[in-house]
C-alpha cells in the first residue's frame, strides 16, 4: 500500500492515457456465436477452448471480463451475458474501458463475418489500416481475372507496388523467417513466382524468394514514403518456425544501407527473444519495439519480465503498446487492461531503483502508451479520452457519422488563402474520401483580390486534379458539431501528387533534409491577430477594435475571456496545445502561441489554429483577422514561428562541448547560415502580400534588416535561451518575418530549403547582431531587408536553390502571384480594407 500511494501518481497516469493501439486485428460481427476464447490467436476453435481453461492467462483473463461485465466469473455466465447484450453493447463497454484514441488495424487474416474497417470507428475516434504485404500479393495472384501463364515478375510488381503505395503502413507477417536476403536477384524472385503460381489456388505464398523479394520492394516504398514497416517477430504465426523468428536475423536488413532510415517495428515484443530486441532498438536508430501480444497472453511474471527485457537497452522513446486484439471486443480490453497495469509496475519499480524520477516514469508512461505512436505513425488523435462510444445504427452505419452532415475538405492556395470544398457526409465516406474531389488547375494560381488564375502562373481553367483527403487529419469542429473537416492533398491522379501541392512540397524537401543530414524540423507558431465589432454609423458597417488596452493587459484578457475560454477549449479538442496566450500591443490585438511540433504537422495545426480563431470569434459577433497590417497607424501581426533540428529525439540545433558557435552546433549554424543567406527570397513566401511589408519597419520588432542575433527581438532571426537552457547555449531560432498571408506549407518549405543549402555547402554565420540594427543604418553596416513585395520576388526569381528545391512551376507561379498583387494594390490602396474579411 506504501508503494501504491508513493507512486498514485504514476498509476493514474497509466490507467488515465488515452492509448494509441499501433497494432491490432477486425471484430468479427457476431461474437456471440463463437466459443469465448480469450487471450488466443490463430489456433483453432476447438484445440484452443480445449486447452484454455488450463492456462495461467485464461483463468485470470475470464476473472477480468467478469468484473468487467459484473457476473460470475464462469465461461457460461460470461458467455450468457455476451449473448443477451449483443455485440455493439459489450464493443462499447469493452473499448470504453481499454480507452484507445486510435487502433491501427491489421486485417490479414481473415475472421468469419469480420467486420470492416469503418464499422470500427463507431468503437475508437481514430482508426486506421495496415496492410499485410503477404496477403495483398495473394490477393493480386488469386484474382480469377489473371491466369498463370500471363503473370511475369515486372506485370506482378508493378500491381503489388501500386497497391502498396495506396495502404499505408505495412506489416510483413514473417512466414519463412526473419534471414531476409535484401539483395534477392530478379531471376531468384521470378524462379519463386512460378513455383507458387504452379501450385493450386487460391495459394498460401511461402516461397522464400519471393517472399523475400516482397519485403525488399516493401521497404523501398517505406523509405520513399517515411513509412514505418512493422514486422512479426517471436511467437505469434501458427506456422512460424520460432528459431527462425529472432529478430537478429535482420541483421542484413538493417546493416543495408538502403534501408537505414526505415523506421522498422518489431512486433510481439520479439517474445521469447525481448533481449534481443531491446539490443536491436539501442544500436540500430530505425529499429522500434511494440509489445502487443506478449500482453496478455503471459502470466504476469511473463509479461513483467518481458517489458522489463524490452527497456533494459531500448529508449522509451522506441517502445510502444498495442493490444494485438482480434475477434472479440474483450480481447483489446484484456490487452489495454494489462498493459497499463505491468506497466506501471515496470515503471514504479524503476523508480525505486533509482533509474527513473516519478515524473519522468509518467512522461515514459506518455510515450509508450501514445506519443511515441503518434510520432511514429504520424497520428492525429484528440488528447483525452475516448469519450461517448456510439453504437452501429441498424442500417449497419456507424451513429457518429450518421450525424455528421458536412465534411469540409481544405487546401490553402498559392497567396495563402483558407478555401474548401464541402461534401455531404454519405457522399464523403462512400466517395470522396477515396477518389478525391475535382478541382481545376487555376486554383494555385488565384490572388487575394480575384478568383481567377494571375497572368504567368502557366494555370488556367484547362486541366483538373484531385483534392485527395488526408484522413490522418480528420477532425469533428468544435465549434459545429454536425460538420467535419480535413487537410487535402493535391493529386494529379489519386496516388501522384501535383507539382503545385503545397504540402507534398514541404514534405518533399524534409525529406531531403532527412536523407542528406538526418535530421528533422520542428516549428512552433505563434499566433498573433485583432478581434473587431461591428457597428453601424449610419448606412456604414465599420469594424472597430475590439479594446484599447495596452501590451499584456489584465482588462483586455479578462474581456475577451469568453471567446478565448472556448478557442483554448476547441484547439485542445484538435490536439493543437497551446503554450501560452495574451493581450498584444496593438489595439484589440491578441497572440496565442503554440506547442513545437513536426514541422509538416505543425503547418497543418496552424491552418487549424486559424480556422478554429475565426470561426469561435464569429460566433460571439467578432471578427479576428490576421492581415499583418489592418491599420496602418497601429502595430502589425505576424506568424513568428520556432525552429529547430532534430535527430530522433535529440535537438542537435543545440550547441554542445565540442562545438558551440553562440549557443549552435554545427549543423545548427549551417543550417541558419542558409536561411541567413535566402532570407530576401524567403520573404516571398513567407511575407507574401503588400500589406505585409508595411508590418515590416524598422523598431517594431519585425525583422527589418538583414542580421541575426541572440536574444534580439529586432533582428530577423532570434536564437533563443528559454527558461531551463544553459545560458551559453540556444534551443531554437525564431523567423520574426512569417505572417499569415503566407501558405504555411510553402513558407517552411522555402526555410527548409535555404537550411539545405547552408549545410550543403557548410556555410557560416557572420558575428551576431547585439543591438538594434537601426542603429547600423546610417553608415550602411547592415543591409535592409526587402522595403517591399517587388524586392523579394527580384530576389525570389534569381535564386537557383528555389527553383531546384521548390520547383520551378511551382516558383514561376508564386512569382506571377505576386506580380499581379504588387500591380493591382499599387492601383487600388484603398482595397486593402476588404481584407480583414479574406485573412
Amino acid at each position: 500500500m506504501e508503494m501504491e500511494s508513493k507512486y498514485a501518481a504514476l498509476r493514474r497516469a497509466a490507467e488515465e492515457a488515452a492509448a494509441v493501439d499501433a497494432h491490432a486485428h477486425n471484430l468479427v460481427a457476431d461474437g456471440s456465436a463463437f466459443p469465448f476464447l480469450l487471450c488466443f490467436s490463430e489456433a483453432d476453435a476447438a484445440d484452443a477452448l480445449a486447452l484454455a481453461p488450463h492456462t495461467l492467462s485464461f483463468k485470470r483473463s475470464l476473472r477480468d471480463i467478469a468484473a468487467l461485465y459484473n457476473c460470475e466469473a464462469s465461461l457460461e455466465k460470461v458467455e450468457e451475458f455476451r449473448r443477451a447484450e449483443g455485440l455493439s453493447s459489450i464493443s462499447s463497454k469493452c473499448f470504453k474501458a481499454a480507452n484507445l484514441s486510435a487502433i491501427l488495424i491489421d486485417d490479414g487474416i481473415d475472421f468469419d463475418k469480420m467486420l470492416e474497417l469503418e464499422a470500427h470507428k463507431a468503437f475508437a475516434p481514430t482508426v486506421g489500416r495496415i496492410l499485410r504485404i503477404e496477403k495483398l500479393a495473394e490477393t493480386i495472384i488469386n484474382d480469377e481475372s489473371f491466369s498463370a501463364s500471363s503473370w511475369t515478375l515486372d506485370s506482378f510488381t508493378e500491381i503489388f507496388v501500386t497497391k502498396l503505395k495506396s495502404y499505408p503502413p505495412h506489416i510483413a507477417a514473417y512466414r519463412s523467417g526473419l534471414e531476409i536476403d535484401p539483395n534477392i536477384s530478379k531471376t531468384d524472385a521470378e524462379d519463386g513466382l512460378r513455383k507458387e503460381l504452379s501450385g493450386q489456388r487460391p495459394l498460401r505464398i511461402t516461397n522464400k524468394n519471393l517472399i523475400d523479394y516482397l519485403f525488399t520492394c516493401s521497404l523501398e516504398i517505406a523509405v520513399s514514403y517515411h513509412l514505418p514497416m512493422q514486422i512479426h517477430t517471436g511467437f505469434g504465426d501458427k506456422d512460424l518456425d520460432l528459431r527462425k523468428c529472432n529478430p537478429l536475423h535482420l541483421r542484413a536488413v538493417l546493416e543495408d544501407t538502403r534501408f537505414s532510415k526505415c523506421q522498422i517495428v518489431l512486433l510481439h515484443a520479439s517474445y521469447p527473444f525481448s533481449k534481443e530486441a531491446s539490443y536491436l532498438a539501442s544500436v540500430y536508430s530505425q529499429v522500434y519495439l511494440d509489445f502487443g501480444l506478449a500482453i496478455p497472453k503471459l502470466s504476469v511474471q511473463g509479461m513483467t519480465s518481458s517489458i522489463k527485457e524490452l527497456l533494459e537497452l531500448a529508449p522509451i522513446k522506441k517502445v510502444m503498446f498495442s493490444t494485438d486484439g482480434y475477434a472479440f471486443p474483450e480481447t483489446y480490453y484484456l490487452g489495454a487492461r494489462r498493459a497499463r497495469d505491468v506497466v506501471y509496475r515496470v515503471l514504479s519499480a524503476a523508480c525505486e531503483d533509482g533509474d527513473l524520477s516519478i515524473q519522468e516514469a509518467i512522461e515514459a508512461v506518455e510515450d509508450i502508451f501514445r506519443r511515441n505512436a503518434l510520432y511514429l505513425y504520424k497520428l492525429n488523435v484528440a488528447n483525452g479520452s475516448v469519450g461517448q462510444i456510439t453504437a452501429i445504427a441498424d442500417n449497419g452505419i456507424p451513429l457518429s457519422e450518421q450525424d455528421v452532415l458536412f465534411v469540409r475538405v481544405v487546401w490553402i492556395d498559392t497567396s495563402g488563402q483558407h478555401r474548401c470544398r464541402v461534401v455531404p457526409a454519405g457522399r464523403f465516406y462512400e466517395i470522396a474520401r477515396k477518389k478525391g474531389i475535382g478541382l481545376t488547375f487555376a486554383s494555385m494560381g488565384m490572388t487575394s483580390f480575384t478568383d481567377g488564375p494571375a497572368d504567368g502562373t502557366n494555370l488556367t481553367g484547362v486541366g483538373e486534379i484531385r483534392l485527395m483527403p488526408d484522413m490522418s487529419t480528420l477532425l469533428r469542429l468544435p465549434w459545429s458539431r454536425r460538420e467535419e473537416m480535413v487537410m487535402a492533398e493535391m493529386h494529379i491522379r489519386p496516388g501522384e501528387a501535383w507539382e503545385y501541392c503545397p504540402r507534398n512540397t514541404l514534405r518533399k524537401v524534409t525529406k531531403v533534409l532527412l536523407d542528406e543530414f538526418n535530421v528533422t524540423m520542428m516549428a512552433g507558431f505563434e499566433n498573433e491577430f485583432f478581434l473587431r465589432k461591428k457597428v453601424v454609423s449610419g448606412e456604414k458597417e465599420l469594424w472597430v477594435p475590439f479594446d484599447n488596452t495596452p501590451y499584456c493587459s489584465t482588462t483586455a484578457f479578462d474581456g475577451a475571456s469568453s471567446v478565448l475560454q472556448e478557442v483554448y477549449t476547441s484547439l485542445k479538442a484538435a490536439e493543437i496545445v497551446v503554450e501560452q496566450l495574451h493581450a498584444e500591443a496593438g489595439k484589440g490585438q491578441f497572440e496565442i502561441a503554440l506547442k513545437y511540433v513536426l514541422c509538416t504537422l505543425a503547418a497543418d495545426k496552424l491552418i487549424y489554429a486559424r480556422e478554429i480563431i475565426k470561426s469561435v470569434a464569429r460566433k460571439h459577433g467578432l471578427l479576428a483577422t490576421f492581415l499583418p497590417k489592418p491599420d496602418l497607424n497601429d502595430i502589425g501581426s505576424g506568424s513568428h514561428v520556432h525552429l529547430s533540428l532534430w535527430e530522433f529525439d535529440q535537438n542537435v540545433f543545440m550547441g554542445s562541448s565540442e562545438y558551440n558557435y553562440y549557443g549552435m552546433s554545427r549543423i545548427g549554424e549551417s543550417f541558419l547560415a542558409g536561411v541567413y543567406l535566402h532570407l530576401p527570397s524567403i520573404l516571398a513566401f513567407t511575407a507574401p502580400h503588400p500589406n505585409s511589408y508595411n508590418r515590416i519597419q524598422p523598431n517594431t520588432w519585425s525583422g527589418a534588416y538583414q542580421c541575426w542575433g541572440k536574444e534580439n527581438r529586432e533582428a530577423p532571426l532570434r536564437t533563443a535561451c528559454p527558461p531551463g537552457i544553459p545560458l551559453d547555449l540556444v534551443s531554437n531560432f525564431e523567423i520574426k518575418s512569417f505572417d499569415a498571408c503566407a501558405n504555411p506549407h510553402l513558407g517552411l518549405a522555402a526555410i527548409v530549403a535555404a537550411g539545405i543549402d547552408g549545410l550543403r555547402r557548410s556555410l557560416t554565420l557572420p558575428e551576431p547582431t547585439e543591438s538594434n540594427p537601426a542603429g547600423y543604418a546610417s553608415n550602411s553596416k547592415l543591409k535592409r531587408m526587402p522595403k517591399d513585395l517587388m524586392e523579394s520576388v527580384e530576389a525570389l526569381a534569381a535564386d537557383k536553390i528555389m527553383h531546384e528545391l521548390i520547383g520551378d512551376k511551382l516558383v514561376t507561379a508564386v512569382i506571377a502571384v505576386r506580380k499581379a498583387e504588387i500591380d493591382h494594390y499599387e492601383k487600388n490602396p484603398a482595397a486593402f480594407a476588404d481584407l480583414i474579411h479574406r485573412y
